[in-house]
């Protein structure tokens, strides 16, 4: 009696020419609506399978969750752009309404002090530019000599403008007309020219996070470029 033939093996498709088909064919389950609901794939939070439509719908709500909280942090952003446009605004007007270099000195650490939470400042100016002035400079302003100059350049390390921390020596050398904080703090200090060495400007917390190393320096330098235009326009020569 003659044998049967052996069943051919089964063959199934791989998964990757399934996946690949059907993006070739999108258009595949129109008029199979009957087979979509049939479907079933993994449930994303539980154990066990759930239709694909509903599969579709999660990942749909998901999708319009992270797009509201990207919109969310986008429009917080540009809260925060629009305050800090209007400070620095409210600043720089305050410090062009002073009538010498003096005012604006005094301008600028009120300024600071109510707008940025920066409760010390201290300009240094070389004599070259004090000793036009008919009188005396007045705190936060401050005659740049060697002493107060070579620490400053050290500070700076080669740089323009710089964050980095600030020990109760330097606060007591670069902030004179200020009271020392108990335990070190930080400072901004940005490199002032105008053609020629207009000084330095400092700008200091008790707080050693308030001026991290790691924080960005354009405020502080646009602030320098700021002030020095103004002591400039407020000499003499001007």
């Amino acid at each position: 009696m003659a044998r049967a033939p052996a069943p051919e093996p089964r063959q199934t498709l791989a998964p990757e020419r399934v996946a690949e088909w059907l993006a070739r064919h999108p258009d595949f389950f129109v008029g199979r609506e009957g087979l979509l609901q049939q479907l079933k794939v993994p449930h994303p939070e539980a154990r066990g399978a759930t239709s694909l439509l509903e599969r579709l719908v999660h990942d749909l709500r998901e999708r319009a969750e992270s797009a509201e909280w990207r919109l969310e942090q986008l429009l917080e952003s540009a809260r925060h752009n629009e305050a800090q446009y209007r400070r620095i605004r409210e600043m720089v007007l305050a410090l062009l309404e002073a009538e010498d270099n003096d005012a604006m000195g005094q301008a600028l650490a009120t300024q600071l002090a109510e707008r940025f939470r920066t409760p010390a400042v201290a300009l240094w100016c070389p004599a070259s530019l004090t000793d036009r002035e008919p009188h005396p400079p007045q705190p936060p302003r401050h005659v740049l000599d060697d002493a107060a100059g070579t620490r400053l350049a050290a500070l700076l390390d080669g740089r323009t403008s710089r964050c980095t921390r600030l020990t109760v020596t330097d606060w007591k050398r670069l902030l004179p007309h200020l009271p020392p904080p108990e335990q070190p703090g930080s400072c901004a200090i940005s490199r002032l020219s105008l053609g020629e060495p207009l000084g330095y400007l400092v700008l200091a917390s008790s707080d050693p996070e308030h001026f991290r190393a790691s924080l960005d320096t354009l405020f502080t330098e646009y602030l320098g470029d700021v002030v020095a235009r103004l002591l400039v326009r407020h000499g003499p020569a001007a």
